[in-house]
């Protein structure tokens, strides 16, 4: 069987596989150490008007830190469900593979290079 260029050797689906179920075990955990900082806060606390705004500020990046982490989870859990469907590494807009540097940096990634660029475009 031949294998385009940037097509994954099943050697490399394994070591991608790896890095999604550590990536995973990861994002939980920093998801556990964020939910400290999302607390609601506490109107009636005796603090200053400054403390208070600052309290709400990084109330509100936690928030977004969340969300984020739980994006990613997303797109981790749809990553191992295409590692299971021998479908790992085909992008969802073109179908071509994404390749092995792509994937080494961000293992969840749903799209190649070209297509999370004209996604960019079109949201902008």
């Amino acid at each position: 069987m031949l294998l385009s260029v940037d097509e994954l050797t099943p050697e490399q689906v394994e070591t991608l596989h790896a890095s999604l179920k550590t990536l995973k075990a990861e994002l939980h955990a920093e998801l556990e150490r964020e939910t400290d900082t999302a607390d609601i806060v506490d109107l009636d606390q005796p603090m200053g008007r400054l403390s208070r705004m600052d309290a709400m500020q990084q109330q509100k990046m936690a928030q977004a830190q969340r969300a984020r982490i739980r994006r990613r989870l997303s797109l981790i859990a749809q990553a191992l469900v295409a590692v299971a469907d021998d479908e790992y590494g085909e992008c969802r807009g073109c179908g071509e593979p994404i390749g092995f540097r792509r994937l080494s940096v961000r293992p969840e990634a749903p799209l190649c290079v070209g297509c999370t660029e004209a996604a960019e475009r079109r949201r902008r």
